[in-house]
Formats: structure tokens, sequence, C-alpha cells
């Protein structure tokens, strides 16, 4: 098998901007709308010191794709890689180094929730978290609203101020490392969470009516970053991958338990962007959950591949020459 890319990190960068990438994730939704894109449920394993082993994947039919993004998430950080292959042939179309892309796919995801569901008018956007995912959150936030304050808070002060200084040194925004949660979510039309909480924080009671939530950081059962009683207020709750919700989700098992007259509530986000739904002028919360998915991720991906070929970048791949194995010593 030829023809295949080894598209680098840097090459990622190159090709596709984070607002790009918010419109690349739309398009990839819209397939799945359609029944022509299926997720690979996400799989992990942990291990003792908290480091996890993930896998997740999808299925392209109307683009003639199939792929799988691996990760371990340790102490000593990660090197996501995503392999692209052509549904019909198997053969490999591209390897992409992953680490950037994966920040702004779950950026991106973020932005899009927030597009179709926070208020037109909304200006103030509160950072809950200041890890590594934390500027691309509010960067796609930036590209969706026009956000002219944003509060930033995170338990480590040094942390909350050097994103508060990164903001506005990049985006050209105003920004506060507030002191408190209160301080933060105090005034938000737009509240991200991004952490890695294993005990809920934000009460249901903390914001006013009119705010839309992107909850990104409680991704595996362990964590949990809003309590569930906060549900009971929302007016649309949607999730990237409702399957995985119910699943990986401690927020939503906890609230839903086995009922699926509540489980209806939530909705996959591919349906929103199908048809077009905005915010309901009623509404009180909006809450999108993002879990991660494989159909976010081939979508960047086989935008990021088609620019490469039409730029003349990547590295191509070695040529595969199938073998027996040798079944005696």
């Amino acid at each position: 098998m030829s023809g295949g890319l080894w598209i680098s990190e840097a090459e990622v960068v190159d090709l596709m901007s984070l607002p790009e990438a918010i419109e690349a994730l739309r398009q990839g939704l819209l397939e799945e709308a359609a029944g022509r894109a299926a997720n690979m449920v996400k799989t992990h394993s942990a291990w003792a010191d908290g480091s996890t082993l993930h896998a997740i994947g999808a299925v392209f039919e109307g683009w003639g794709v199939v792929g799988t993004k691996t990760w371990a998430h340790t102490a000593g950080g990660a090197m996501p890689l995503l392999i692209l292959m052509d549904a019909t042939t198997g053969q490999v179309l591209g390897v992409i180094e992953a680490f950037a892309m994966g920040q702004m796919r779950t950026g991106g995801i973020s932005g899009l929730g927030t597009d179709l569901l926070a208020r037109p008018d909304a200006t103030r956007f509160a950072m809950i978290g200041a890890g590594k995912q934390a500027i691309t959150q509010v960067a796609a936030v930036a590209a969706v609203r026009p956000l002219e304050r944003i509060a930033v808070w995170s338990p480590t002060p040094a942390k909350r101020e050097a994103l508060a200084e990164r903001v506005e040194a990049e985006l050209g925004i105003k920004a506060l490392a507030a002191a408190t949660l209160d301080e933060a979510l105090d005034g938000a039309d737009i509240v991200t969470l991004a952490t890695r909480a294993r005990s809920p924080f934000l009460k249901s009671d903390a914001l006013p009516a009119g705010v839309h939530i992107n909850a990104v950081g409680a991704i595996t059962p362990e964590r949990a970053e809003f309590e569930t009683a906060l549900l009971d207020r929302a007016t649309v709750i949607s999730a990237d991958s409702v399957p995985q919700a119910r699943k990986l989700s401690r927020e939503f098992m906890q609230a839903y338990g086995e009922d699926e007259a509540r489980w209806a509530r939530l909705q996959p986000l591919s349906r929103l962007v199908a048809e077009g739904r905005g915010r309901p002028a009623e509404a009180d919360l909006t809450v999108f959950k993002a879990m991660g998915m494989g159909i976010s991720d081939l979508s960047l991906a086989v935008a990021i591949l088609k620019r490469a070929k039409a730029a003349g970048l990547g590295k191509p791949l070695p040529d595969v020459k199938r073998k027996s194995p040798r079944l005696v010593a």
C-alpha cells in the first residue's frame, strides 16, 4: 500500500486555524445528522497513577473514510496519533500527529455549541480551569461571540494569572484572573468548565437565567464538574456524543439513571446543527456536554489531509510489503 502521508504537528498548525476547525466540525456533524457518519464509542483504561489510555474512531461512509485516534494521558504528557484509512480498500491515507488537532477539536466543538446555544448578544465569558486546553476553549468562544470581558478561575493562582495574561496578549481581549469561582461567574453570559475535578463544584443556583454552559472536563466516570440539579434548570441540553455521555459521564448517569424519558432530553449536537436551531428566547440555562468523539477528530483530519495534499505538505509513508509470518523458530 502506498500514497499515504505523515502529517506533523507543525504542518497541522500551518494548515488549519481554530475558526476553520469550527467550520470543519460543522460539516462533519451534518454528515452524522444525515446518517452518513457514525462513531466508534470511546473506550479507555486506567492504571494506578491516574493515567488513562484512550481510543476513539469513526466511519464516514459519505466521504469514504474511516479512522481512529489513540493516546495515553500520563503525568509525563501525551502524544495522540490519528490514522485515516480508505473505507473501501483499507489503505492508510494519513497518519496525523494530533495534539494540536485535538486541542482545536476540543475547543472547536465548544465554539460550535456556543454558536448554537449562547445568546447572540453574549459578551462576558468565564473560563473555569486553566490547563492545557483552556486557551483554545477561550479562543473558540471568542471566534463565535464578540467577547468584551473574560474572567479566568483556577484554584492555582499562578495558572489563572498566566492564562489571563496569555488571553490579553494573544486574543486582545480584557481578561481578569478571578480570585474566586463566584467572582469569575459574576455577570457571565457563557461559562466553560474544563477541569479535572472529581467532585461537582458548579451549583445549580450559581448562575442567573440566560447563561450557556460548556462542560468539557469530566469525560470519565471518576470526574464531575456540575451538580446534577443544574440539568433541571436547563431548557436545552446537548452532547457531541449521547452514547458516550450515557457510558462515561457521571453527571448524566447520576441525574438520569435508567429513566429513558429523562435521557430523551439529551440531544445530539448534530441534530441542532442540521436543524439550524438556536437558543430559545425563553431559555433559562443551556448546557453543552463535550465528551470527545471520533466524528469530530475525523472531520478535522479529512480537511487537514486535503489541504496537505493541495499544499504539497506531509511526508510520504513507506510502501507496505506484506509478508507471511514465520511459523517456526
